[in-house]
């Protein structure tokens, strides 16, 4: 009857954490990237078309974003507005167990303030935890796009420090129902934001990097900065970090320009300086496929300084495009 079971079955990795993928790499770089969900009535297939071009590059953990509701205005036959809650992009929690399930590497969901109560957090942790997703990026989140400044809803966090510690909490069986008896641990590793030219609502690096150890302080495992064109800029986050007392991991994240209309608003959005140099050749460049190139090589030559500064891992943030970021890894892994 052997022929009811193969007799070798290639038995799956074991899922590891971020901080033991980089313990493991015994110094060799690794690769990284991101992706966002797809619109609402697209399917995982056009995720699977986004990661495929990039799997040889073997990326140890792949993040999955987390897009919060939006607020749309219905005008009804009556003439009143009616206000709906809309998600464009939902699907994170399963995004990311379709990438454990079909490539055997270990999806990293992000998870918010915004838009959760602390019941919910709760809910969603112990989602991802029997789906043995292990790894989680902590983050406030934005304002929605109705709103000029975030607000938490009126049971959730307010600030990401604090929905670590109840991650924390879990990872030593503390729920939020103090009167539940032989609850289970889980065991999250967990990543948090870092901003090499501070958060755009913070007043200052120092008082940026002193929330930051908070962060850590409240058992964050390592952290993933916002991008950045300058890696002076880098290279400065990490030596004040280090000297702030803030010794985990620290992985940077990239991205490549890919457009004219991403000079004026990668600036804006995420409250960053493009350098001189960079800012001349996209604006003398003739099209967007000359951008695009520009952005290539600008990005590769940051991921080469960094690979020669020792840097564990780099990150990059693919926006579901694999083109570019395959043009920068084949440079480099």
């Amino acid at each position: 009857m052997d022929y009811l079971w193969p007799k070798t079955q290639n038995p799956k990795p074991k899922k590891m954490k971020v901080t033991e993928h980089i313990e493991n790499a015994n110094g060799k770089p690794l690769f990284s990237f991101e992706i966002l969900p797809p619109l609402k009535g697209q399917n995982i297939q056009s995720i699977f078309d986004s990661i495929d071009p990039l799997m040889e590059f073997n990326p140890p953990f792949i993040d999955v974003t987390y897009h919060r509701e939006e607020y749309e205005f219905k005008e009804l036959a009556n003439g009143l507005l009616q206000k709906k809650i809309v998600k464009k992009r939902p699907g994170t929690v399963g995004i990311c167990a379709g990438i454990q399930n079909k490539y055997n590497v270990d999806a990293i969901p992000h998870i918010l303030c915004g838009g959760f109560t602390k019941e919910d957090t709760e809910n969603l942790l112990i989602d991802l935890d029997f789906l043995g997703i292990n790894n989680v990026v902590a983050l406030r989140g934005d304002a929605v796009k109705s709103e000029i400044y975030f607000k938490p809803e009126k049971e959730g966090h307010v600030y990401a420090s604090e929905l670590v510690s109840q991650i924390n909490d879990l990872n030593n069986g503390i729920y939020l129902d103090a009167d539940l008896q032989n609850s289970s641990k889980t065991d999250f590793c967990i990543g948090v934001a870092g901003y090499p030219e501070k958060h755009m609502e913070a007043p200052s690096l120092d008082s940026d990097i002193h929330f930051l150890k908070q962060k850590i302080k409240n058992g964050a495992d390592y952290i993933i900065t916002q991008m950045f064109f300058d890696n002076q800029k880098f290279f400065d986050f990490v030596n004040k970090c280090r000297a702030a007392g803030i010794t985990v991991p620290i992985i940077p994240g990239l991205k490549p320009i890919s457009t004219k209309k991403q000079l004026n608003l990668i600036p804006h959005r995420f409250s960053l300086e493009l350098p001189d140099d960079l800012i001349m050749s996209i604006v003398k460049a003739k099209d967007n496929e000359a951008v695009k190139q520009i952005g290539i090589e600008w990005c590769a030559q940051q991921s080469k300084e960094l690979v020669a500064a020792g840097i564990p891992v780099l990150h990059y943030y693919s926006m579901g495009k694999a083109e570019n970021i395959k043009a920068i890894a084949n440079q480099i892994f």
